[in-house]
Parts: structure tokens; sequence; C-alpha cells
């Protein structure tokens, strides 16, 4: 249902969203799990469209952490084949639309049919510029890490070169700018091993509302809560904008 409320005016370039309540939303309801995250495809699809209305220029998702294995093997199952299907379904319009698809996490232990999907739908929208949707997959803050240093060591550079910026280079988000905001529905008040580098001087909203009832206006007052905010990155005077790395 579309809000008559204004959107405000200040809005944050990057969001990231830990989309959270799949399976409690579904719980209850008398639903499988699998209910709840299908649920949670819709719930995506309004997000997107509302951040290109909103004007956020990068919007991070996070769809599977490497934590999600441990799961009930059914429901980790399921999972892979919804991704699948969402692939298959969303990819052509949201290509239409001009967003370009990332990938952020690890291809092994992916099914290789999955892999070859994620790798076609980076490689179709690679080129448009609306919107840089990111979906974290298979992914972990920590490893993020630990894969940025491995590669620094075995690029061979010495100890003193290794600046923050460097880092940042090497993480799976290189080139892209830092989450402004992040979201996390379901009432959970935890970081989750989601964007731990990138996530430093982030504002966070936390909202009691399951993921698949996240909306239009739910994003909006998100939005209107980041407005209200005042970012000061370890600063007295609020910024607008993050001090650039060394």
């Amino acid at each position: 249902m579309s809000s008559t409320q204004p959107v405000p005016e200040k809005v944050p370039r990057h969001v990231a969203i830990i989309m959270d309540g799949n399976g409690r939303w579904a719980q209850a309801r008398g639903l499988p799990r699998l209910a709840g995250h299908r649920a949670g495809v819709e719930a995506l699809r309004r997000v997107i469209e509302a951040s290109v209305e909103f004007g956020i220029q990068y919007l991070t998702v996070y769809a599977f952490s490497t934590e999600n294995w441990g799961r009930p093997q059914d429901e980790v199952e399921g999972l892979m084949n919804i991704l699948e299907e969402v692939i298959d379904r969303e990819v052509p319009e949201l290509h239409r639309q001009g967003v370009q698809i990332r990938h952020l996490g690890k291809m092994e232990g992916l099914r290789p049919e999955l892999q070859r999907k994620i790798r076609d739908a980076v490689e179709l929208t690679r080129n448009n510029t609306r919107l840089v949707l990111n979906v974290a997959l298979n992914y972990g803050g920590r490893d993020e890490i630990v894969q940025a240093v491995r590669r620094i060591i075995a690029a061979g550079y010495r100890p003193e070169e290794v600046t923050e910026a460097l880092i940042a280079q090497h993480l799976y988000t290189a080139g892209i700018p830092d989450p402004d905001l992040v979201i996390r529905t379901s009432g959970e008040q935890r970081m989750s091993n989601f964007l731990l580098w990138q996530s430093a001087y982030a504002e966070w909203y936390f909202t009691p509302v399951y993921w698949p009832d996240f909306d239009r206006e739910e994003y909006r007052k998100a939005l209107e809560e980041y407005a209200r905010r005042q970012r000061r990155f370890g600063r007295v005077e609020p910024v607008e904008t993050p001090p650039s790395r060394p």
C-alpha cells in the first residue's frame, strides 16, 4: 500500500538490511518455515522497488550466512531452491529496471548450478547503474576479513604497506561505499557477522517487524529516523560523509 507520507530529503547513499524473522513469521501463522522465506522474497521485491523510488544508490541484503549451513538440512536445501527460483524469475526484470547485481561471499559450498546462475546474473547486469544490489550469500564478516588478509599476504605486501584502504580494496565490497544505514528486522539487536568492517560507523535501525511484513512504509520510517540522526564519525561536529580512509 502506497504511503502518503513524504520521503525525507536526506536519504542514505547505501542501505544494508539483515532480513530477519521469516521463520517466526511463518510459525506464528502455522506455516512451515520455508513459507516464511518465500514471503520474504516478496518483501525484498518491495524494498528494491522502494529503494529506486527513494533514490538509494546501493542496497545490500543478507541472504544466507556462512553460519546458516548449520540449520536443518531440509531448510537449507529449500533455501537453495528458493534462491535459484528467485534468480530465474527476478533477474530479467531487475535487469530491465537497471539494477546491477553483485555477489558478496564465497562460491565454494554452493551447488554448481546456483554458482552458474549467480555468475550469469552478475555478468548480465554489470553495466546497470540505477541501483546496485549486493546479495550477501554464503557470507560471513569475519571470514571476509580473513580472506582479504590472505589475498594481501599472497600479493606480497609488506607490513608497513597495510592500511585501512588496502584492506578495503581486498574485501568483497571493494569499490562500494560503506553502508550509511543498517536495518535489522524482527526485533533482534545484534550484528550477526554482517559487514563487520564496513559498518564501523553506520547508523543502525532495529524494528520489531518481521521481514515478510517489512514494506514501503516501514522502510520510509527507517529513512525518517536516519534523517534525524547526526553522524559524527568519532568527531565533535556532525559531518555528512565519512572521513576518507588513510
